[in-house]
Formats: structure tokens, sequence, C-alpha cells
């Protein structure tokens, strides 16, 4: 086991934490993961280390506390380097003495290092997410019957969101309501309202999605994907600061495009929606706020 005092934890919190308690920098699940297995070849959704909690926070601050010391120094140095290459050219950090602190930290940690790695999980092979793959399959459904098109959409986003382990549930039935899906992302659980028409969705159709996550735990969220968009005047109708997010068919086309993951296309619209109240904002903004 490391070296690191509660202290040490508890400054690698503060430093690394993306605005909120849970969150690490700019990762999502996905790409936490992704992260761990490309640059340290280590399995951080392995079952050792969510013993305090699923959440990216608490499986760090687990790992942290299990490995060795030389494991958690190195853990240290690229977490760092990846803070520094977030943070804008000239920006003053908002932790000044946290270079020096997390210097000494890695310094002291990989002088007392031993041999061989203790208790590190090695990763996995990586899942290569075949985005080509998804953008054909989307394509394809436009030619199919409307009935068998609103299936085959539906079907279509359980495995997009498989893919990203997003833990997605097929359709299911409840007393006098159709619930066409639900899937996890970042702890929070969000019922799926998908649809396919020929014309774009207003306020009547957001109106009764919001009366069924109403009818739901406090804490249900909701993502309504309609493939044809939604009009200006619905989305105006339906007003701001609800308990659900909006997506259209051109922003999962251009997150495949891109090779954005589906997760990371969600958490930003779930950002936007937090920060400013407003249900739906294309993709390609959010991208152009968020990641320049």
């Amino acid at each position: 086991m490391s070296s690191l005092r509660s202290v040490d934890l508890g400054l690698i919190d503060e430093v690394l934490r993306g605005g909120e308690r849970g969150y690490i920098l700019d990762f999502s699940n996905r790409t936490f993961a992704d992260f761990f297995i490309r640059e340290l070849d280590i399995d951080i959704d392995a079952p050792e280390y969510a013993k305090e909690g699923t959440s990216k926070g608490k499986r760090l601050r687990c790992f942290l506390g299990l490995v060795d010391n030389s494991t958690a120094g190195r853990t240290l140095r690229v977490l760092w380097d990846h803070r520094e290459a977030l943070r804008p050219a000239g920006q003053p950090d908002p932790f000044p003495r946290a270079a020096g602190q997390f210097a000494s930290l890695i310094t002291n940690l990989e002088g007392n290092a031993p041999s061989n790695p203790v208790n590190v999980v090695q990763a996995p092979k990586v899942e290569m997410i075949e985005f080509d793959r998804f953008q054909q399959r989307l394509m394809s459904i436009r030619d199919l019957a409307p009935h068998e098109r609103g299936y085959e959409f539906e079907r279509f986003l359980k495995d997009l969101f498989d893919a990203f382990r997003m833990t997605a549930r097929e359709p299911f039935r409840l007393v006098g309501e159709q619930i066409d899906g639900s899937f996890v992302l970042e702890g929070d659980t969000y019922l799926l309202e998908a649809k396919w028409l020929n014309k774009k969705v207003g306020q009547a159709e957001l109106g009764a999605f919001h009366a069924k996550l109403d009818q739901k735990a406090s804490w249900t969220r909701g993502l309504f994907v309609s493939f044809g968009g939604f009009t200006d005047v619905g989305l105006h109708a339906f007003g701001r600061g609800r308990r659900l997010i909006c997506m259209e068919g051109r922003d999962i086309k251009n997150a495949l495009e891109e090779g954005i993951s589906i997760d990371r296309a969600i958490s930003l619209k779930v950002r936007h929606a937090a920060e400013t109240g407003e249900v739906f904002t294309p993709l390609k903004k959010l991208l152009a706020r968020f990641e320049n």
C-alpha cells in the first residue's frame, strides 16, 4: 500500500476535481477508464477500486491507497500532465501551490518505490468503438418503414449506450405508459424517450415525457432523442430548468463522425443545461464552447 496520508489524498482530490465532488478533471467514466488503460495499463474499473464508491473520485482515492508508491507516483504524474494540458496558456492556476505540492508528493512516492508493482490490476484489452459502423447503421435506419424504424432506432441507441458502458436497458412498460429505455451516466439514472418522426418534436411531446419523469423519483433525469430535431416554438413554450435534456439525430451523427463518445456528448449537454437552464443546444455549439 502507498504511503499517502489522508491529507495527501485530500490535496489530490481538491486539485484534480473537475468542478464537482466525484468528478476528475474533464473525464467521463469511459474516458477515465480509457486514460488509465492507455497511460498506465491499469483497469481503474476493477472491483477492487470501487470499495469506497463508484464515482471517479472515490475510485481514484481507493486505488491510490491500495497500490504501491511507485504506481501511485506514476499515476499522479500523468494526471498532473493531463491537468496542465487542459489549462489555457497564461491562465493563473487556481491552486498556486499545487505544482510544488504535487512535485513533492511524486518525489516522495518514487523515492520509496518497491521493485515490483503491488495491488495493481492490469488493464483489459481496449474495446475499440467502431464509430463508422454505428454511423452506417444509423443512416440505414432511414430506409425502413416508419413502425420498424422506431423500434430499430431504440435498439440502435441501446447498443450505442452499451458500447460506452452506460448500462442501457431495453424499452419497458409500466401501467399506462411506455418507457423507451434507460441508462446510467455518472451515477445518475436517465429515462429515455426516442422518436424518429417525419417532423420536428414540439411542446406536446416534450411535455408528455416530462410528465412521466414527474411520476418517478425526484432524482430521475430524462433524455429525449428526436432524430428530426425540435421546433424552436416548442422548445420556447416548454421552458427552461427542466429535468430533461434533448438530443437530435444531427448530434449523434456529429459525435460519430468526430469520434466523440456518446457519454461525453450527453455530459456536455448536462453541464450546459445545469449552467443555463436550456434543455437543447446543438452538440457542435457545445464542443466549440467547452472543447476550445
